[in-house]
Formats: structure tokens, sequence, C-alpha cells
């Protein structure tokens, strides 16, 4: 528990009859706060944002006297230029809340903590290319992950031979699908901030961390004993994602599209192969265009009969027989279809500056944006996916998109763009909520989003790492997965899962064999195991591509539904406690290369997964913190310590501790 003293000159925070932090008139009495004037200027191509930030001032702010008593506390201050506020502090249990009250006419923050040279920090959102983020400056703004330019210079590398690089961009170079302004630290605490406006965390100074808010927020940081009472403390706050669908376990779901045949084609290899399926995924289900960039989909969210006559019958029949359908959707609408249309005489689109309706730019063509603080536009999206998508029987979805909102759209609600842009997936999230919850299907759907933002923990059933390219490339490919399900798991969202094979193909950019079976078996050992055939399908290895892939894909099918069990555990934790079923290694092991392990990870308690992460690997080094482990597919025991381990295809680096339901579970699938 937090209490707090106040003395004639400080005031302390105690917890657990410990000063943990202590604001005080010391250091000539300035305090951990600085506010700013600036502004931001955003130039938007294909969702990935440049940012150009002009700050006009900043002042530091001096300790006046602090009052404290029982739960709560206010330290009044001084800004340097004149201005009186106040800084109220709230514990509740083991988190406290940070209030500024008085400060008029600054729109920037900066707060400072206290850092350790030996500290270690996880977060900021979703990252693709680090999971520790010390020593760097995190950038907290919604964005698409991948562009063109990043592409473009991946096919002319390779063109030159240079294929799955293990060298890594820059990191202040990088976008994400889902920020956050959320960190873990290593000493067992968490901050998170209320702010909506663009964040920076800096994390390169040895003695301190420096939190930047584009907007006085309200913000919390709280402490546990061990991570577990970190999570639960964050996602107290945050919420917590719901228990899925007991049919997700049964298997795997296997992606095509094409229509009809191919739907039922697909269907009968797989059980015919004893693929363990569980799920049709058919993203084409409302129709698909063909474009420079590859098989896209018509943003028109209505069944095409054409494409798929008789889907309806066909979803009853599979559902009999434990075939769950999904299909795909997004907040766009195609502007040459008839939705639009309907969208547009009602003005259910976000609108530009001149009052038409703003049309952004998804990779070669235009769409109009359904604006989503318009409680009519609300309603009636909500109502076509209760209409269109739950009555017709889908099982699930992917809700795309949420990263795109321009920052100088007008919006119905009057509301700054620029202060609404990150919160525009969580947004997205909630009206996909909302429609499941009043059809009453809560437990029977999963929808799997992309974008996020703070409030998508509470409103999105499940995560996937976006659009991962189809090779083995550090900061794009399979190894990518990873550290973004670890970073997730971080911030609160504890359920995510990855493309089988990865999605971005172009040219010479192709999914391989080996590949597909690769990112198969590490998907086998996440919370879903599910399949795309990418964004030019014809390019890639399939999920029937020959008889060693089908085997391949039966086995990693058979051994995740056989974790059933275990699985079901570990989600109901995360709804309950919020801690995710994909874990880093340190959140039970103090050990230094436990803190450093960004290509390892826990699912749930008792298995360790290191997937086998490049091409053409058939021995790797593994870390294994100090326990008592099992390798899987060998049965020999290991202890602490770094090994080489044997990794051919069909036998990845999967450990199990020794006498745990899970190896008994699995041991009677091998």
């Amino acid at each position: 528990m937090i209490k707090f003293e106040a003395h004639e000159k400080s005031l302390d925070i105690i917890r657990n009859g410990e000063v943990i932090y202590t604001l005080s008139q010391s250091q000539n009495g300035v305090m951990p706060l600085t506010f700013g004037k600036g502004e931001n200027k955003y130039t938007m191509s294909h969702g990935s944002f440049k940012i150009k930030e002009k700050i006009f001032e900043r002042q530091p702010c001096r300790f006046e006297k602090a009052e404290a008593n029982n739960n709560r506390a206010t330290v009044t201050f001084k800004v340097f230029a004149g201005q009186t506020g106040t800084l109220n502090l709230e514990a509740m249990r083991d988190t406290v809340k940070f209030t500024i009250d008085g400060i008029t006419g600054y729109n920037e923050m900066w707060l400072t903590l206290p850092a350790k040279s030996d500290e270690y920090i996880y977060g900021s959102g979703e990252l693709f290319s680090e999971f520790n983020i010390r020593g760097q400056k995190a950038n907290v703004w919604v964005a698409e992950h991948i562009n063109a330019q990043q592409i473009a210079k991946k096919l002319v590398k390779q063109v030159f031979g240079f294929k799955n690089s293990i060298k890594k961009q820059a990191f202040n170079k990088y976008e994400t699908y889902y920020a956050q302004p959320t960190f873990i630290s290593s000493r067992k605490y968490f901050f998170h901030s209320l702010a909506t406006a663009r964040a920076e965390f800096d994390f390169t100074n040895m003695d301190k961390h420096i939190i930047k808010t584009d907007q006085l927020a309200p913000f919390y940081i709280g402490f546990g004993d061990n991570f577990e009472e970190v999570m639960t403390a964050l996602t107290d706050i945050l919420g917590r994602q719901p228990e899925l669908p007991d049919w997700v376990y049964d298997g795997q779901i296997i992606a095509t599209q094409g229509g009809t045949k191919r739907y039922d084609e697909a269907i009968d290899i797989a059980l015919k192969n004893d693929l363990k399926i569980n799920g049709m995924w058919i993203q084409d289900w409302e129709g698909r265009r063909v474009t420079a960039a590859g098989k896209q989909l018509y943003w028109n969210w209505e069944w095409d009969r054409e494409l798929y006559p008789d889907l309806d019958e066909r979803i009853k029949k599979n559902n009999e027989r434990g075939i769950r359908t999904l299909g795909y959707i997004n907040p766009f609408l195609a502007v040459e279809k008839p939705l639009y249309k309907e969208a547009s005489e009602k003005g259910y689109c976000v609108k530009d500056k001149d009052g038409n309706d703003y049309l952004v730019t998804i990779t070669t063509f235009p769409a109009a944006m359904v604006d989503l603080t318009n409680p009519d536009a609300w309603n009636w999206l909500k109502d076509i996916i209760k209409n269109n998508m739950i009555a017709l029987g889908l099982s699930g979805w992917m809700a795309d998109f949420g990263e795109y909102l321009p920052t100088d759209s007008v919006l119905y609600s009057g509301e700054d763009a620029e202060l609404v842009h990150d919160t525009w997936p969580a947004r997205w999230a909630q009206l996909n909520r909302e429609a499941v919850e009043e059809s009453g299907k809560l437990g029977e759907i999963m929808f799997y989003t992309r974008a996020g933002y703070s409030n998508t923990p509470k409103y999105s059933t499940m995560m996937w790492c976006g659009d991962n390219h189809t090779d083995f490339s550090i900061d794009f490919g399979l190894p990518s997965v990873i550290p973004a399900m670890l970073s997730l798991t971080c911030c609160g969202f504890g359920l995510s899962h990855s493309d089988i094979g990865g999605y971005t193909s172009f040219f010479n950019l192709k999914r391989s064999k080996e590949l597909y079976m690769r990112w198969c078996e590490m998907n086998a050992f996440t919370p879903v195991m599910r399949g795309h055939e990418g964004l030019n399908p014809d390019l890639n290895v399939q999920f029937d591509y020959d008889d060693e892939v089908l085997n391949h894909g039966a086995k990693m099918g058979k051994l995740h539904k056989a974790l059933k069990p275990y699985l079901k555990e570990a989600v109901e934790l995360n709804s309950k406690k919020g801690i995710g079923v994909v874990r880093p290694l340190f959140f039970y092991y103090d050990e230094k290369e436990a803190y450093e392990a960004t290509y390892e990870y826990l699912l749930g308690r008792d298995i360790l997964v290191a997937p086998v992460i490049k091409q053409d690997q058939t021995k790797k080094e593994v870390y294994l913190p100090d326990d008592e482990w099992v390798h899987l597919f060998s049965g020999r025991e290991y202890g602490g310590g770094k090994f080489i381990v044997n990794c051919e295809v069909g036998n990845p680096p999967v450990f199990v501790r020794k006498n745990s339901k899970a190896l008994q579970l699995l041991n009677k699938e091998l």
C-alpha cells in the first residue's frame, strides 16, 4: 500500500514502509515538471507520418509546499514564468494518480523520473524492432508500420542478392500501428499517461527518464512486488480482454479467398489431411479488386453473392462440423460502391477543410473514412456489422486499420483531429465490441484488430501483429513478431498472434516453403493459430502447397489443439488479472539474460519458445533461465544456461517445465 508524508520542504511517497520517491525543495527547488508551448506539423502519406515539431517556450517549476491527508496529497508549485499550480496525488493501493490543476496557456509537459544505469524499459506500444528500449527515444504516435519506401529499398537490395537482413534500421525511423503512452520498468513499476496527444519517451539518459506529452494530462505510476502484480495494477486502469470463444482453441484457422468453390476445396483438403481446422477465414467475402499492389478487397461491407454463392448455407453447414467462418472489415468505404454513396449522402464521412469527404489513398486507391465521432454514422456502421456480418453467421473477422485519420480532418464532433488521431483505433475497436455485445455474441465471436491505443485493451478481443513481410528479415519479417507480441503484453494487451507466413509480398519478396513452415511452428505456440494467403497469394506458399507442408501443418495444428486446456487457463488469467498469454522471460526469472531476451518468450508460465528466426538454420543457441526444462521433441532435460540445440524444420526449440501440466498435454500428442 502507498501513503504520503508531507514535511516542511518535501513530500514522501511511501510504499510498504519504504520511501520510493521524494518531491522536495532540494536541487534549487526544481520540480520534475516542465511546461511549454509548441506546435506540430504533420504530413501523411499512406498512413505514414512525417512530424515537424517547433517548441516556443519551456518553463520549469519550483516546489512551494506539500500537504498530505490519508491517501491524498497536494504539492503546490510555481512556474518560473509566474503561474501557481498544484500537483494532486491520489493513492489507489499500489498506484498513484497524478493530476495538474491551475496551469493555463501551455500545451506541452515534460516529466522527469529517476532512473538507474542497469534499468530495462519495455513498452510505448507494439514494437517490432526492439523489446528493451532503454537507450532509445520512442515516438508515441499511431501510424502505418510499413511504408512503400521501406519496401522499395528492400526489393532493390534483393535484386542484388541481399535477403533476410539482420541489420536493423535506426529506431527513430520506425512507426507502429499500436502506440500507447505506457511503459514498465525492470524496477517493477509502470507509467501510463491519459494523454491522447502525441508523446515522446526519452530513455537515453542513465540517471533519468524524460516523458513528454503534447497535452497536460493526468498520469499514473504503479508498483508491484513482482511483474504479475505490476500488470494487474496497470490493467486495472486500462481494462482487459474477455476470454476467447471455446472454438478458437480447436485447431487452426485456414485462410483462403476467391469464392465458394475455393472455400469448399480448402476445407476438403484440410479435413482430408487432418489439419485440425476450426475456422475458414475468407477476407474477400465482400468482394475483391486486383490492383498494382496485389489482390485486395472492395471495401463495401455487403456479402458478394456472385463471388460467394450460397455462402450462408455453407456457413451453417460448417458450423455444425465445428468449422467457423470469419470475414473482414475496416472503417473505410470504397468510393465506387453503394455503401459509400449512402454514407456520403447522409454526411457520415470525415470531411476535409473544404467540407468535402476526406479521401485517403490506401496503397493505390482512394477511400473515405466513416466519421466515428458522429453518433448516427457510428450506429449506421455498427448496424452493418450486425446485419451484414453477424446475421450472415460469421464467427469473427479482422477489424483492420484505424491508423489513418489525418490531423487536418474536420470531424462531426468539432474535436481537434490531432488530439483524436491516436484514439481512432480504440474507437474502432469499441464499435466492433458494441456490435458483438448488442448481438449477444460476446464469447462466441472473436474479432482481431491491428491498430491500437490506450482504450484498445478493454474493447478489442484480440490483436494481430499486422502486415509482416514474407521473409526472415529482422525488422519486418518473422523475427519482428516476437518483440511485437511481448511489447503488447507489457502495454497491457495480453492476447496477440500473427499471420502464418506473413502478409506483405511483392515481386521477389515472397513466402518460401521454409518460411511458411517455420511460422507455422511458432504460431502453434501462440494463443491463436491463423493463416493468411498474403497480399499476392500466387507468389506465396500456402497451407496446401505440397504433402510436406500439409503434414507439417497437421502436426503443428494437433499440438496447438492439445494445448487447449492450458491456453484457456492462461487466457482466463489474462481476463482476470491482465497477465498476457505471451510473456517475457523476466516476468519470472531475475536474470540479466532474461531481461535482454528479445526473440524468446514464455507461452503461459510453463512453455518457453525460442523460434527459429534465420533461414537454413539447423542448430541454434538458446538461453534457458534457471529452472528444470524438458526439450519437447527430444525429451532431453536441461537446467539453466545457454545451449546449442538441433532445430531442423519440425523440431523447433520449445522447452517445457518439468512435471508441468503443459508437458503432459503435449506428450500425449507426440
